[in-house]
């Protein structure tokens, strides 16, 4: 096994998720850059069922891991609202961290953290994958050619059926919500491709009467130079994950923007005034990429790059915190 630099990156993994299980820790193993050392969760019988499925040492708990010399760089997927408690902890432990998005559940978790990695010169990640999907810098470039002419507006979805009762993104004290799991993506999107500077021009939040919780929403954002931006998400709708980019000479789309399958071959449709275009471009394994440059930075430094990440972590959670107090919320009178 190597990895960059000639050696993998040796990793811990602290919380046993779903995601962890179904698509992380998975693609983790199959990564040369990255070693899977250990693994620690609340539970001591999911923490042994995962060492085993995937190989490495079973800990008493999150704060064994961190204490091991062994481990490098911890990954983090705990509920949402823990994210922050043990991002911290793991930097304060001198490793580098890659933590599920979002970083935290508001702006100043997201401060906090960016600040004490820089100060400790650590790298620390949200593992937003479609960030390192080429068809968006693809689609950036078509835009940057002026092949959609001067650029007015952009509209972005990620909309999912409703989930299990159960579901612990139904669970307001763990960081539950449709805000924090989905709408953070076509707001990243946004980020993304209209840079910095986005401002909340108006939202709407459909919530639960008993307790609040975002079940879906939308937001208007307006960048510096003056395209205006809808975003639109929630945990009431059949699947969608897209976005257009939309100007005077084109619009183009893009499908499966956010969750498309390893083996997934995007098609980008540009649409003109009496013409329309296919692009297809190559399946790319979006988690494998993000894996993979999240090992390059840990062994390269956390240089300019890292401080870019910092600046749209923080201006991400800034967004969100700028959508809960603009919205207008519609209470809607259901359990889940």
């Amino acid at each position: 096994m190597s990895g960059v630099g000639g050696r993998p990156v040796r990793l811990g993994a602290l919380g046993t998720s779903s995601i962890a299980r179904r698509r992380a820790l998975p693609t983790a193993v199959s990564t040369p850059e990255l070693e899977l050392v250990a693994v620690a969760g609340r539970s001591a019988e999911k923490t042994a069922a995962f060492a085993e499925q995937f190989g490495c040492a079973a800990e008493s708990d999150q704060t064994a891991l961190l204490e091991r010399p062994d481990v490098e760089a911890v990954y983090v997927s705990t509920p949402t609202a823990l994210h922050h408690t043990w991002a911290e902890q793991a930097l304060r432990a001198g490793k580098h961290v890659l933590v599920e998005k979002p970083i935290g559940v508001n702006a100043e978790e997201a401060r906090h953290l960016c600040s004490l990695a820089e100060e400790r010169g650590l790298v620390l990640r949200e593992n937003f994958m479609f960030l390192h999907h080429p068809q968006h810098a693809f689609a950036a470039d078509l835009v940057r050619e002026g092949r959609l002419g001067t650029l007015s507006t952009f509209r972005a979805s990620f909309g999912i059926p409703p989930l299990p009762p159960d579901d612990i993104r139904y669970e307001p004290s763990l960081g539950g919500g449709a805000l924090l799991d989905v709408g953070v993506y076509p707001l990243r999107a946004a980020l993304l491709l209209l840079g910095p500077g986005l401002r909340v021009a108006g939202a709407t939040l459909r919530t639960r009467e008993s307790d609040g919780l975002e079940l879906s929403g939308q937001a208007l954002l307006v960048s510096p130079g003056g395209v205006l931006a809808e975003v639109t998400f929630g945990f009431e709708h059949a699947y969608t994950s897209s976005y257009t980019l939309w100007g005077d000479r084109g619009r183009l789309s893009v499908t499966r923007a956010f969750t498309p399958p390893a083996a997934h071959q995007p098609v980008l449709v540009l649409e003109e005034q009496d013409h329309e275009e296919r692009f297809t471009l190559p399946a790319s394994d979006q988690l494998r990429s993000c894996l993979q440059d999240f090992a390059a930075a840990v062994r390269t430094g956390a240089g300019s790059v890292e401080a870019e990440r910092r600046r749209d972590t923080i201006s991400l959670m800034e967004l969100v915190d700028d959508v809960r107090k603009q919205a207008v919320r519609v209470g809607i009178g259901l359990e889940r």
